[in-house]
């Protein structure tokens, strides 16, 4: 027999991946056509631009959300070296 419970959070996991996928790919048509807009198009530059850019974006939002956790009672899935 199926776990209700564990059906649902299964659901929310799935729906909450597919989401946040959909925002991921959203947000990197916007920062690509504001490239473009700069001139840093498809050109080399431009390209380590756009990864240096979405690799801050990503540490940011990881860094607010392990604080979120924090508050929260919970862990964040990851720990910086100097806290472990």
């Amino acid at each position: 027999m199926i776990d209700p419970r564990a059906m649902v959070q299964t659901m929310i996991t799935l729906a909450s991946a597919s989401l946040g996928l959909v925002a991921a790919l959203a947000w990197n048509e916007a920062i690509k056509a504001t490239l473009a807009q700069l001139g840093l198009g498809d050109d080399l530059a431009g390209l380590y631009t756009y990864a240096i850019l979405a690799t801050v974006i990503a540490i940011g939002v990881l860094a607010i959300l392990g604080r979120i956790a924090a508050r929260l009672g919970g862990q964040a899935a990851f720990e910086r070296e100097a806290e472990g």
